[in-house]
């Protein structure tokens, strides 16, 4: 299925006289900088901010085809719901790259639109189609939301990316996240704009210029300095706008719902941990099976742990479930959204719950949450975590599965408390007491949840139990 859409001014139409003035500083930005990064705070509204700067360029001709690089749900929903709401982007036309290869490939060869959105995964076949049809790359403007995802230069995407660069005259970066895991972050992201010149030609040069690594050579900290080095030496591309310096929102209330494990699953969790420290051992285990550990532990303290391969699952407990079931009596029919982490969660929560939708991709289904018709929407924070508007819909987020990405926390939370939330936003925590999930919560407060560091705290917490 394609959406096209051309928005007509009705009575109800915002125009650019309603923008805010960090949104036309940012637009003015955008015009100056050829190769720019928008470090912007969730809920300032970047997406017409930079429609708005792509309206200009288009009509001073110092813009001819624009491609948005987005979240799959993001570029379906939020990028083509804009034309809808802004009166000075009624001329835009805009088309999504979408549906079977044939369909896709048709659009990209044969539609004028002024825009094109893309969902990000589908960027090494933009690239390797074009290639083949011998057509060129017919995009002199890209943006790309949620810059954050091209933050490895092993990926893929990044691949594809950077042999289009050549024909790109403006790349626009957007992201409220640029080093949710760290600086190392930072220069994928950075190469695309500049192609290494403030930050290095290599990822290896970058990292032996700021940063030291542990005796293992798995993890890397900023010298002396160098966080401070290196901001300064992106000050001319980024633009940085924090929510706090511009926006006034509704409270938002933080609670942490203590829950106790029944005592049989009291006792196999602790034989988990057990099990946790002997294949740790001496911290020789690479990172990422320690993060298959810890998920196995997350597994346990949300209530059912998978077994095998196959997806097949025990459950352990339902204390959760349990507890939801307390937040949605008391909620007297308010909308809750309730973000899990495994897809074990899911299920368990939709047997329990039959009122519960669990997020997909039909627009109409956002539109009915923002109606308040929906009374539980069920979703993963990496599929909700980046740019749906759903603050109209509700003000409760109750956290069923909690993961150790802060840039996933700060995102899904982000979907109801940003501009235009009328109501405090109520965080709910689901937190079994004495297990990982008070080491997540506890890391997300620090706002230090890398792997490693994630891995030290839960080797100390278990120390102490075990």
């Amino acid at each position: 299925m394609f959406m096209s859409s051309t928005a007509l001014k009705t009575p109800e139409t915002l125009s650019r006289d309603n923008l805010h003035g960090y949104q036309e500083r940012a637009v003015q930005f955008i015009k100056d900088n050829p190769s720019c990064a928008l470090w912007v705070d969730m809920g300032l509204g970047k997406t017409v901010t930079v429609l708005t700067a792509v309206s200009d360029l288009l009509k001073s001709f110092e813009a001819h085809r624009v491609l948005i690089i987005a979240p799959l749900r993001v570029a379906l929903n939020t990028w083509p719901g804009e034309l809808g709401v802004w009166g000075h982007l009624g001329h835009l036309t805009l088309r999504n790259i979408h549906g079977p290869p044939a369909a896709r490939t048709a659009t990209i060869l044969g539609d004028r639109s002024d825009v094109h959105v893309i969902n990000r995964e589908l960027v090494p076949w933009l690239v390797e189609t074009l290639k083949e049809h011998k057509a060129g790359w017919p995009y002199d403007v890209v943006v790309i939301d949620e810059a954050s995802s091209f933050k490895s230069s092993k990926t893929r995407r990044f691949k594809a990316m950077r042999k289009a660069l050549p024909a790109i005259d403006r790349l626009i970066q957007l992201t409220g996240t640029p080093a949710s895991n760290g600086l190392l972050d930072v220069w994928s992201q950075i190469f695309l704009l500049d192609r290494g010149a403030r930050l290095g030609k290599t990822f290896t040069q970058y990292k032996n210029r700021y940063f030291e690594a542990d005796y293992m050579g798995y993890n890397f900290t900023p010298r002396r300095g160098a966080s401070d080095q290196i901001y300064e030496a992106l000050d001319d591309v980024c633009l940085t706008l924090s929510a706090v310096d511009y926006l006034t929102l509704p409270d938002r209330v933080d609670n942490v719902v203590p829950l106790q494990l029944p005592e049989t699953a009291r006792g196999q969790y602790r034989e988990l941990e057990r099990d946790f420290l002997a294949e740790i051992g001496d911290d020789t285990v690479e990172v990422f099976n320690a993060a298959a550990l810890t998920n196995k532990l997350l597994q346990f303290a949300n209530g059912a742990v998978y077994t095998d391969d196959t997806g097949a699952w025990a459950d352990v407990h339902s204390a959760k479930l349990d507890a939801l079931a307390e937040i949605v009596d008391g909620s007297a029919g308010a909308p809750l959204l309730v973000a899990h982490n495994f897809k074990s969660d899911a299920a368990r929560i939709l047997a329990r719950f039959p009122q519960a939708q669990p997020l997909g991709k039909d627009p109409a289904q956002i539109d009915a949450w923002n109606r308040g018709e929906i009374r539980m929407l069920l979703a993963h924070p990496a599929s909700a975590g980046h740019g749906l508007n759903l603050q109209k819909g509700g003000n409760t987020i109750v956290w069923f599965g909690l993961n150790w990405s802060l840039e996933l926390y700060q995102q899904f939370n982000a979907r109801l408390h940003r501009q235009g939330q009328t109501k405090p936003t109520i965080i709910h925590h689901l937190a079994v007491e004495d297990t990982v999930d008070q080491t997540v919560l506890a890391a997300l407060a620090r706002k230090d949840v890398t792997q490693r560091a994630l891995l030290d705290a839960l080797k100390s917490d278990i120390g102490r139990r075990v």
